[in-house]
C-alpha cells in the first residue's frame, strides 16, 4: 500500500495557490492518552490546521523544549508504543482525510527496522516522515524505502546550516523543508524574526522547489500571521500541547486547541 505523499504535496499546494501559508500542528502521539491524543489531532483539524505531525515520543529529545518533554514524558509512562503511534495516524487520517506525518528521531526507526517502519507507516495512510537528527549523507536506506512506500522525508535545517549543506539537504528531501528557527523567543523577537526569514530565503535561494515550513515558538495569532508573510507554512507545536497541559480536565483541553488551531489558521490567512 503506497503512503500519502501526493495528498501532503496537494495540500500544501492548495494553500499556496490560496494566497496563504499552511497550518500545521504538532502533537505527540498517547498523549494524555492514545484515545485522547486522537481525540486531540481531530480537534486540531476541525480548528483549521491543514496538515498535523505526529510526535513519537522519546525519552531523551534533542529538538524538543520542555512543553513536548512533559508531554512525551506522559506518554512513556502511559506505555505508549510505535504501534500506537501508527494507530494514531490512521484512525487521525480516515477521520479527517487530510495528511498526517510522524515526527521522530532516528534511533527508534533504527530499531524497529526501516522497511517495517516504512511500510506500517504508508499502511496507516501516513504521508511520510520528518527526521530532525537523520544525518543527509546516512539517510540513503531509509528514502529508499521511503519513496517505495509513497511516503515524504522532511529534513530540518537550522539558522547554522551552511548554504552547501542547505543545497544538500533540499535536494534529498521531500515533502517540504522544516525551518527550524527561535520565533518568539522572549527579548529576542525582532532579531530572531529576522533570523528565521533570513533561512527562509537562504533555502529557497538552493532553487528548491520544496515548500519551505518554519517551527520552533509560534504560539499565536499574530506571530503566526507574521510568519505566514515570508514562509510557506507555519508549524505549531509547544502552544498546543501547552494548552492541553494547563486544561484543568480533557474535554477543556480538547476545546483549548480546537479554539487555538481557529486562531492560528485566521493569522496564516494573514488576518492578524
Amino acid at each position: 500500500m503506497s503512503g500519502n505523499v501526493q495528498l501532503l504535496n496537494d495540500t500544501l499546494a492548495a494553500a499556496k495557490a490560496e494566497g496563504r501559508s499552511a497550518l500545521i500542528a504538532y502533537l505527540p502521539a498517547g498523549f494524555p492518552t492514545v484515545d485522547g491524543g486522537i481525540e486531540a489531532i481531530r480537534a486540531v483539524f476541525d480548528g483549521g490546521a491543514d496538515v498535523v505531525e505526529v510526535g513519537l515520543p522519546h525519552s531523551d529529545p534533542v529538538l524538543d523544549g520542555p512543553v513536548i518533554q512533559t508531554a512525551d514524558d506522559i506518554a512513556l509512562r502511559g506505555g505508549v508504543r510505535i504501534a500506537d503511534v501508527m494507530r494514531t495516524v490512521r484512525e487521525a487520517h480516515e477521520a479527517t482525510g487530510k495528511p498526517v506525518l510522524v515526527m521522530t528521531y532516528w534511533n527508534p526507526i533504527d530499531r524497529y527496522g526501516v522497511e517495517r517502519f516504512t511500510a506500517e507507516l504508508a499502511e496507516a495512510g501516513g504521508a511520510g516522515c520528518i527526521l530532525p537528527d537523520l544525518p543527509v549523507q546516512e539517510s540513503a536506506p531509509w528514502r529508499e524505502h521511503a519513496e517505495k512506500h509513497g511516503l515524504a522525508t522532511v529534513f530540518v535545517v537550522a539558522p547554522s546550516s551552511k548554504d552547501e549543506r542547505l543545497a544538500e539537504i533540499t535536494a534529498a528531501g521531500s515533502g517540504f523543508v522544516y525551518a527550524a528557527s527561535l520565533m518568539g523567543v522572549t527579548g529576542t523577537r525582532e532579531s530572531v524574526g529576522t533570523q528565521a526569514q533570513d533561512l527562509v530565503g537562504r533555502t529557497r535561494a538552493t532553487g528548491t522547489e520544496l515548500p519551505v515550513c518554519v517551527g520552533l515558538g509560534v504560539s499565536n495569532r499574530a506571530q503566526a500571521a507574521e510568519v505566514a508573510g515570508f514562509a510557506d507554512g507555519v508549524i505549531v507545536g509547544s502552544a498546543f500541547v501547552k494548552r492541553m497541559l494547563d486544561a484543568p480536565d480533557h474535554a477543556s483541553g480538547i476545546a483549548a486547541v480546537r479554539e487555538l488551531a481557529g486562531e492560528l489558521a485566521k493569522g496564516v490567512r494573514g488576518q492578524a
